[in-house]
């Protein structure tokens, strides 16, 4: 049996911090330089590139698709009137008024056949407009002629005047802006952070799970626990997972800046937070590592108790429900601030870091997210030495417990031999 990672042993060795370490130096030199980095870093950008080609298809399909217009069958000077006071109405208005045809120019007495106009599709037609400036009829699908109604009876009324009257100028007074829609606006920052935060972390802890089922299969783990103790071992192999994560999100803030910068006003801009964009960064740094810590702390403690991937897989689920359920907490006690439910979210420790990003969104104070960070740390370690304990107790068995259940089995093995 392998002995336990906290006797004598260990005297004269290496620190749990120096052990940790080592632990988290080779395993962040491992996987930082293998070959499956790569496609690690490549994974996530497919379907950014994916939905960024789609986005440019959508956009070209739509600039190539012409604009539905109104066919105008009316007497000609009336239908060159309607044509001059929509151009002059949408020079002013700024807006999408319907574009209007002239297909036919009737003569006085002419009768207009709506009708035969829209079966014959002409161009882009999607309404016929006749009828007179006095009383002007719309012949379409219901849905579009209801939605231009109210545009072309307004042109029509502007087509009876000889020509488009002079507006007054409007003077614009800013003021700054309610608070009320500060609170608004920030709180889609904050949406947009948590929701940031919640998918980097998910996607990113379950790199731990299987981490020491693999070292559990080929014994390196029990070649690690005879040398430094387990606490190490766990401590040194999250913050390695936390290392090679921070690099993998580098990469892509990197590349994801570049494409922002070609975008330029594409990409739809968030409103500032309250607590300004770098300490908001900053912010986002530190509870994505306390987030990870303490999931990947969970998902560590169950890839050393499962013995195959699949089993691995089995006990992770409900964690990743129990997480998704909490993300939605989190995201509810963001729309009541200063309520008990958001007080509840951000101390329990695996929705702090989501509530109190948000927080930083729509709060300018810095005091609370020192004892925020803090109060998670402490979690972290009670996590990891939970962890490890378990993880002695139940794979390494080992300790006096084992041993005296030895002494106690042969003799009775003994005795019945005997008999």
């Amino acid at each position: 049996m392998i002995p336990d990672s906290h006797d004598d042993s260990h005297q004269g060795r290496l620190s749990a911090l120096s052990a940790a370490w080592v632990v988290a130096r080779r395993d962040f030199t491992a996987i930082l330089f293998s070959r499956t980095f790569f496609f690690f870093l490549l994974g996530p950008l497919f379907p950014l590139i994916v939905g960024a080609l789609a986005g440019s298809v959508g956009n070209q399909v739509e600039h190539s698709t012409e604009r539905p217009e109104v066919g105008v069958i009316m007497i000609g000077a009336e239908a060159d009137a309607m044509v001059r006071a929509r151009d002059g109405l949408a020079d002013r208005l700024g807006q999408d008024l319907p574009g209007l045809m002239v297909l036919k120019r009737l003569a006085p007495g002419e009768d207009a056949d709506p009708a035969a106009a829209m079966a014959g599709k002409e161009g882009n037609i999607a309404a016929i407009l006749s009828g007179s400036l006095e009383a002007p009829v719309l012949t379409g699908p219901r849905d579009q002629i209801a939605a231009w109604s109210g545009d072309v009876a307004m042109i029509a009324a502007q087509a009876k005047q000889a020509s488009v009257a002079p507006w007054p100028q409007v003077r614009l007074e800013t003021t700054v802006s309610s608070r009320v829609n500060d609170r608004k606006s920030r709180l889609r920052t904050a949406q947009g952070a948590q929701t940031l935060l919640f998918l980097l972390t998910m996607m990113l802890a379950g790199m731990v799970l299987s981490n020491l089922v693999e070292e559990k299969a080929n014994k390196i783990i029990e070649v690690l626990a005879a040398a430094i103790p387990m606490e190490a071992v766990f401590f040194g192999k999250l913050f390695a997972m936390l290392g090679v994560s921070l690099v993998g999100i580098a990469t892509w803030a990197a590349v994801g800046g570049g494409l922002y910068m070609l975008a330029e006003s594409a990409v739809p801009s968030l409103p500032d937070p309250a607590v300004g964009w770098p300490m908001l960064v900053l912010l986002g740094i530190l509870y994505f590592s306390m987030a990870y810590l303490l999931l990947g702390s969970v998902f560590l403690s169950i890839g050393s108790l499962a013995n195959t991937v699949r089993e691995v897989q089995t006990l992770s689920m409900p964690v990743t429900m129990m997480q998704l359920m909490l993300f939605f907490f989190a995201t509810y006690a963001m729309t009541q601030p200063g309520s008990t439910i958001e007080m509840v979210a951000a101390l329990f420790p695996f929705s702090s870091p989501f509530a109190m990003l948000a927080r930083a969104a729509q709060d300018p104070a810095l005091l609370p997210h020192l004892g925020a960070v803090l109060w998670q740390g402490l979690w972290v370690l009670l996590l990891v030495r939970l962890g490890s304990g378990l993880f002695r107790m139940r794979v390494m068995k080992s300790g006096a417990q084992g041993s005296k259940g030895k002494r106690r089995w042969w003799p009775a093995r003994r005795r019945a031999a005997k008999l």
